[in-house]
């Protein structure tokens, strides 16, 4: 028994009970601080595992497109899904290996490439940390060509014509 009449066990139950009231996350979280034992007990190895789990993203557009916008997100870089897939299919209908080979960049000898059609200068300006550095990756293409609409026009939200 503690000074206060009341046992350890009893108390630390209640406190318990009271964080899982305010949250499931500040329960877990609180549990290794006000000495929990046994199976309740939140792990740090269970904790870490859980939340480093890896997201996998489907190869296809629908992948490429979410996989790039949780990229994006980590960087602060606006855009949403709606936007980035009409913008695709106005670029190169949805083909990462699209490349134009007749407009003015393409004479210049810098055709536009992938699935938002970047030339490599663009490509290489706005290239996010953590994607490929090929410009046919679809994801690095898309993240970067976010990067770049967002720099130049606030958002890929605001794209509606070529770029």
């Amino acid at each position: 028994m503690s000074a206060n009449g009341q046992n350890r066990h009893a108390r630390t139950t209640r406190i318990a009970r009271k964080l899982a009231v305010a949250g499931t996350g500040a329960a877990v979280l609180a549990l290794p601080l006000i000495g929990a034992t046994g199976a309740s007990a939140a792990t740090p190895a269970a904790t870490k595992t859980a939340a480093t789990a890896a997201t996998t993203y489907p190869d296809n557009l629908d992948g490429w497109i979410r996989e790039s916008m949780d990229i994006m997100a980590q960087h602060g870089i606006p855009g949403s899904y709606d936007s980035i897939h009409r913008n695709i299919m106005r670029e190169s209908s949805g083909n990462p290996l699209a490349i134009n080979n007749w407009d003015i960049n393409a004479v210049n000898g810098t055709p536009s490439k992938g699935l938002l059609q970047v030339i490599a200068p663009t490509f290489q300006a706005y290239h996010v940390e953590g994607t490929s550095w090929d410009p046919y990756d679809p994801v690095a293409n898309i993240t970067a060509a976010c990067n770049y609409a967002a720099d130049r026009y606030g958002s890929i939200d605001n794209v509606f014509g070529a770029y």
